[in-house]
């Protein structure tokens, strides 16, 4: 079987910056055990699998998901952006619009001003009073936030980019959190910017990742009503970086991008088609 695998630099207008994605248009689902070994080829933070929606009988509408090299995951913000490229670019460029059907449920991209963007739920962080987690979280980051929240990801809030910038972090001890994936955030220091971010995720396979568009359905809650706008701009700080155009809308978040393509190639592989 020949799959076809496009590589896509999401969050970016620069090739090798932003966050890569390894994108694998298919006809029909292949078994979840060969998905997951070619994520692991790949060895990027994801490789997005899309196939037709059966039966929708609409254009422009796909069943995706998201494999890291070492697990699925349920919701993943760049490799959707990417899928959305590699759709609007070489499948189906006459369309303004792709849905994609997910765990985490209906996901939109669409053309926007010359960026791609995303359109996923919001999901607002809590505040947490423990003390022990809030230890847990600063010895494992090496440094003590102003705040911890907690949003099936844990949120770190600091107060300056300096500080977040300076993090180098216990991956060990981030594994073993409650919730062992963190994202650390703070105002950004220039007037480009509103709010700046890192995030890690060792528990599956990802010390840190370079451009992650699912925090910020996290984050744009969180900073919104702080900064006092529904439209922010953040930048991701990790080496690669990011950048994020970001607008609350009710209780969803739009998410844009641009996106660079630096490769694309066919894997010739022998799998066993679902029956």
């Amino acid at each position: 079987m020949k799959i076809p695998v496009y590589l896509i630099d999401a969050f970016t207008d620069r090739p090798f910056s932003g966050n890569p994605a390894a994108v694998c248009p298919l006809s029909e689902w292949i078994p979840d055990g060969v998905m997951q070994a070619i994520a692991a080829e790949m060895n990027l933070s994801e490789t997005a699998f899309f196939v037709p929606r059966a039966g929708s009988g609409e254009s422009g509408e796909y069943d995706l998901r998201w494999f890291t090299p070492s697990v699925e995951v349920d919701l993943c913000g760049h490799a959707t952006l990417a899928s959305g490229h590699v759709i609007f670019n070489h499948m189906q460029p006459e369309l303004e619009r792709v849905t994609f059907y997910t765990r985490s449920g209906a996901l939109g991209v669409r053309r926007r001003d010359g960026l791609l963007e995303l359109d996923f739920p919001s999901n607002p962080p809590t505040e947490t009073n423990d003390p022990a987690g809030i230890s847990a979280v600063s010895s494992a980051l090496g440094a003590c936030p102003v705040e911890v929240l907690h949003a099936n990801t844990t949120v770190a809030v600091f107060e300056t980019q300096e500080q977040v910038a300076a993090l180098r972090p216990d991956f060990e001890a981030i594994a073993r959190l409650d919730e062992p994936w963190v994202v650390a955030t703070a105002p950004a220091d220039d007037d480009e910017f509103d709010f700046v971010s890192r995030f890690f995720a060792p528990t599956v396979g990802i010390n840190e990742d370079p451009a992650t568009g699912s925090t910020h359905t996290i984050l744009m809650p969180y900073w919104s009503p702080r900064l006092g706008s529904t439209r922010l701009v953040a930048r991701q700080i990790s080496k690669r970086g990011g950048v994020f155009y970001c607008e609350i809308a009710g209780d969803r978040v739009k998410i844009a991008g641009h996106t660079v393509e630096v490769m694309t190639g066919m894997l010739d592989i022998q799998v066993q088609p679902l029956i």
